[in-house]
This record gives C-alpha cells, sequence and structure tokens, in this order.
C-alpha cells in the first residue's frame, strides 16, 4: 500500500474542513447559498495557503448532486455523489485544472477555449481552474478576454495566482478576487495537533510550535516539515530533533546571547556564536529566533501585564525585558531583522552573524556608570563646543622642555610635537609671547597650542557638507540646552543631535534624519516630552531624507577646523621646521591634537 503524504491525506474536502480562511469561506459560503454566483473568480495568496483547495471545493459545491442524486448547488457538498467523489480523485470531465506555469501559452489557452462552446457532460456547471495565471503570456491573456468577461452560463472561471500584480487589470476587472491570507502560528499548530492526533503520533507543543513557526504561514509547508519530522524522529516529535532537523538555535542559545547583549558583555556574544557555529546551527533561524523572543520582550515592555500569560518561556522572556531598556530592545529587533538579509553577502555566514551580534553592542548605550558619564560628558562638550561662543584665554608664560629624546630646551610659550630626531642637543632659542587675543587651538601632549580665535559659524561654514541655517541656529542652542540639563539621553539624545530643523510652524516642528533607525515613536515621543520640559510646548515629526545642518555636523565641523588649525600651527612653527630641516626630524602621525573648549 503507497503512503500518501499529510499534505495531500488531510487536504480540505469541504469549506467548514479549512482553517485560517474564514473571510473567503463566509463570502463563498453566503454567495453559494443565495445563489448569487459570479462567472470568474481569482484567489491569490502565497504557497500552500488553500487556492487549489478552494477552487476544488467550489467546483463542487457547483455540481453536487446530494446522496439522493436530487440536490442542487450547495455550500455544502456531500462528498458521496458521483460529482463529489470524482471531483476529488482528479477525474471529472467538466473541472478541468490548467497549470499556467508549463502552459503559458496562447495556443494552450485556445485549446482550452474551444472546450467552452460544449455544454457539461456530467455536471450542471463547467469549471475552469487556472493555476499560476500569473504566468501566461500577454498574448494568451488576450485572446481569453472576451470569453471571461461574457462566459457562457453554464462556465465558470477559477483564476488562481501567488503574484496578482503580474495579472492584467483588464483580467482583474473581470474577476471577484479573493486574498487567502498566510496563516497565524498559533492555526498552523493547532490543526497539526488535530492531524497528528488522527495519525497516532505523540508529539510535544515546543516540537509543534517549532514546525508551525517555520512554516511562514503555509499550511503545505507545515505538513510537508511534519512529514520529514516523523521520519526524522522515527514516528516521534520531540523540540531537540525538529531542532536538529530545522537547524535552529535551541532557545537557551538565543536567551544567553540577548542577556549578553543586555549587559554589554562581548565576550559572552563571541563565545556564545562559537558555539553556534560548533553545532552547525543555522545562523539566519538564530537571527529570526532572536527576533521573535525581541518582539515578546517587547510587547511586555509595552504592556507588563501580557508578561503573565503565554507558554513556559515566558517567566524568562519577562525577566529579560526587565534587563533592556524598551528603546534598545527595538533597536535590537531592527538589526536582527535587517541583518539576516546580510548572511548572503559574507563569504562565511557565521562571522556575518558574529558582526551582527557586535553591531548590536556598538549601537549600544554605555552600561556602567563611569563609561556613561563620560560617554555623556563627551557628547555634552562636542555640543558645548559649537553651540557656546568662543572663550578668549592668555597662554601660560612658563616655558616648556622639550621630549627626552630631543634634550633641548624650547622657547617659553612654543609647543613642542613628539618628534624623533638624531641631533644630540639643540640651541635654545629666544622667548616669544604668543598673540595678546590667541586662544587655546589644540595641544601636543598636553602642551596647549595657540591660534587666532575662530567663530562656531566660521568653524561649521568651514566643512563643505554642513549648510549653516537660522533654524539650524535654534535647533542647536535648543539641542545643547537638553544635553546640558540631561533631558535627554540614549537614543533621544541621538535623535536630537542627528537631526535637522526643516521648519518651524506654531505647535509643530519637522525634523529630519538620514537614518530610519533613529526615527523610532518610543524616541520621537521621548523628545516631545524633553522639549515640553524646555518650555517649547510644541509637537514634532520626523521624516527621513538628506541633512546639511545639524548639531552633529557642526561638532564635527568644528573639530576639523580645530585639528586642521592645530596641525598648521606645528607644522609652520619655525622651531619645528628647523628641527626637521637640519636633523631629519619627523612629527609622529597622530601626536597632534586640539584642545577641547
Amino acid at each position: 500500500m503507497s503512503y500518501l503524504v499529510l499534505a495531500r491525506k488531510y487536504r480540505p474536502k469541504t469549506f467548514a474542513e479549512m482553517v485560517g480562511q474564514e473571510h473567503v469561506v463566509r463570502a463563498l459560503g453566503n454567495a453559494l447559498t443565495q445563489q448569487r454566483l459570479h462567472h470568474a473568480y481569482l484567489f491569490t495568496g502565497t504557497r500552500g495557503v488553500g487556492k487549489t483547495t478552494v477552487s476544488r471545493i467550489l467546483a463542487k459545491s457547483l455540481n453536487c448532486q446530494g446522496p439522493d442524486g436530487q440536490g442542487g448547488i450547495t455550500a455544502t457538498p456531500c462528498g458521496v455523489c458521483e460529482a463529489c467523489r470524482d471531483i476529488d480523485s482528479g477525474r471529472f470531465v467538466d473541472y478541468v485544472e490548467l497549470d499556467a506555469a508549463s502552459n503559458r501559452g496562447v495556443d494552450e489557452v485556445q485549446a482550452l477555449l474551444e472546450q467552452a462552446v460544449y455544454k457539461p457532460v456530467q455536471g450542471r456547471f463547467k469549471v475552469f481552474m487556472i493555476d499560476e495565471v500569473h504566468m501566461l503570456t500577454g498574448h494568451a491573456f488576450n485572446a481569453m478576454l472576451k470569453t471571461l468577461e461574457e462566459p457562457p452560463e453554464y462556465l465558470k472561471f477559477v483564476l488562481a495566482t501567488t503574484d496578482p500584480q503580474k495579472v492584467p487589470v483588464t483580467v482583474l476587472s473581470r474577476c471577484l478576487q479573493f486574498n487567502l491570507r498566510p496563516m497565524a502560528p498559533e492555526t498552523v499548530q493547532e490543526h497539526l495537533v488535530q492531524v497528528l492526533r488522527a495519525e497516532g503520533v505523540p508529539a510535544s507543543e515546543p516540537a509543534l510550535r517549532l514546525l508551525a513557526r517555520a512554516a511562514r504561514g503555509s499550511m503545505r509547508d507545515a505538513l510537508s516539515l511534519t512529514d520529514q519530522a516523523i521520519a526524522f524522529g522515527d514516528g516521534a516529535l520531540e523540540e531537540s530533533a525538529v531542532r536538529q532537523m530545522l537547524g535552529s538555535a535551541d532557545l537557551g542559545h538565543v536567551l544567553r546571547l540577548i542577556e549578553a547583549l543586555a549587559r554589554g558583555d562581548g565576550r559572552g556574544v563571541v563565545e556564545i556564536a562559537d558555539t553556534l557555529r560548533t553545532h552547525a546551527l543555522n545562523a539566519a533561524a538564530t537571527l529570526e529566533e532572536m527576533c521573535s523572543v525581541l518582539q515578546r520582550m517587547a510587547v511586555i515592555q509595552a504592556v507588563p501585564e501580557a508578561a503573565a500569560a503565554g507558554d513556559s518561556d515566558a517567566a524568562a522572556i519577562a525577566r529579560l525585558a526587565s534587563l533592556m531598556p524598551a528603546d534598545e530592545t527595538q533597536l535590537l529587533y531592527g538589526l536582527c531583522l535587517h541583518g539576516r538579509a546580510e548572511l548572503g553577502l559574507a563569504p562565511d555566514e557565521y562571522s556575518a552573524l558574529t558582526m551582527v551580534l557586535l553591531r548590536l553592542l556598538a549601537f549600544q548605550a554605555p552600561r556602567t556608570g563611569a563609561v556613561a558619564g563620560a560617554a555623556e560628558k563627551k557628547t555634552l562638550n562636542d555640543v558645548a563646543a559649537v553651540a557656546a561662543p568662543p572663550v578668549r584665554e592668555q597662554p601660560a608664560a612658563a616655558s616648556t622642555r622639550a621630549p627626552e629624546s630631543i634634550r633641548g630646551t624650547a622657547p617659553p610659550g612654543r609647543v613642542l610635537p613628539v618628534v624623533e630626531s638624531r641631533a644630540e642637543r639643540l640651541p635654545p632659542r629666544p622667548a616669544a609671547a604668543p598673540p595678546a587675543d590667541a586662544q587655546p587651538a589644540g595641544e601636543v601632549v598636553g602642551v596647549p597650542v595657540h591660534v587666532a580665535p575662530e567663530s562656531p559659524r566660521d568653524a561649521a561654514v568651514a566643512v563643505s557638507h554642513v549648510v549653516p541655517t537660522e533654524d539650524g541656529d535654534f535647533w542647536q542652542a535648543t539641542v545643547a540646552d537638553l544635553v546640558a540639563r540631561e533631558a535627554v539621553t540614549a537614543l533621544v539624545r541621538e535623535l536630537a543631535l542627528q537631526s535637522q530643523l526643516v521648519a518651524r510652524d506654531e505647535g509643530h516642528w519637522m525634523l529630519r534624519v538620514e537614518r530610519e533607525s533613529l526615527n523610532q515613536p518610543g524616541s520621537r515621543e521621548r523628545l516631545r516630552q524633553a522639549l515640553h520640559g524646555a518650555g517649547h510646548a510644541v509637537n514634532i515629526s520626523v521624516e527621513v531624507g538628506p541633512v546639511t545642518d545639524s548639531p552633529a555636523r557642526r561638532t564635527a565641523a568644528a573639530q576639523a577646523l580645530r585639528q586642521r588649525a592645530a596641525e598648521e600651527v606645528i607644522c609652520n612653527d619655525p622651531f619645528v621646521q628647523a628641527m626637521m630641516r637640519d636633523f631629519g626630524a619627523r612629527i609622529v602621525p597622530g601626536s597632534i591634537k586640539p584642545v577641547s573648549h
């Protein structure tokens, strides 16, 4: 006796047996009951959601004769009459299925339409079912348009496609269209429970949950995977065996990964990634599992009472939700989601997985108090350096000794870079004081350098990609105030620093950012609240586009100008030039550092 696969053995034979497509079942059932029948139906949806099944059930409903042979059109075909049995077995003369993927030319369509002139042989209606109709050629579509618009009263068309966008609008306008939706994992899991109970196959709930999620909304895929899992597990479905078959990472690995990310433990992240490589677990499945856990964490963070419901993993996921801020959960979810597309671009998917995980760490806010304070102070200084006017300082009159490698003396007020020289000693030079209006511009190994003062606006203009605006001046001062008062932190601070104020209306400000990852609802709301607290009672909107004037760009422009100014002062200094010319000295790259204001 030949084995019949589960996907065919348990194909629904009535509308009542269909799952996950109640909206289609209800519409067709009411139309059949009231006999308000259209002449052409178009069923769309991804693979394995029931398009062909609905077509066959509809053909049975139109041609069912009832157990006694006296039945009529019905929404509940009997399944025992000759017409129902023949349609189920694929030998009903008046039901024709055409696979447009392999019969896509005009000749095949014309051969089908030639049968339309003949009345039904066995049933009430002829039903022409064209599967993957979007594969037909343009000439084939044109050949069927007239018949599709005005078919004989005994002819019904049923078209099915996974890509309705490729179907001409002239065909769409002639059909009654139904979209069969991908099925929820919970719906698939419930159906698998019934199928396996009927088959007498023991199965654990975690194993069925894995299969339901791996099916991605397709019931046929779920049943095919179940067939494979039964064979792999020797007649039983256990979580470990199903995970091994699918190449899915154990949930424990995923939970430890997210916990290491939440704690900023880079070593732990890399070690767990190496463990996944050792066990040959699928990198894409790992990121998918992480997305699932992060989504549940986000739900718990938004609706805390949701932590009480759920499966046995709910407690562990709720604990992780308490370890990670809500905005970082959203960020990690987005990076994991988009990181899956990068796996195929890397020469090794595990190295790509490691890079995605390390990117999660790179975008996190610092965890420890000392590091967090230093990062906050650095951002504050950077913003203040652009927002505040320059402060003039008088240079120190004390002389500074050259590095020990030169063993010479430098004139008072001069600055010595880190220099490598073959000279034994340099002669002293007369003292020369810096200009009275000079201000600190840079330092080399902690010693200040003095140049003429420069305004923040000039610093911004000096870099070509910064285009200062009046709104930019206002937004820069506003953000500097928010940062100074610690009203914004983490992602909200980055949103403020990286955005450009492009429009100010009464009660509404429009911001623009370059990266979609910064445009998160939670960050926008927290920035709005911070602005309210600063006396700006406005609503804000954020769009994604090119940014030419933001606090971060002004900070970078000012820093670049100070760096260049410090380097020019050192390189143009006669004393330094003399050392380089006479003794072969050179300036060590990276040793010149501008002074922070």
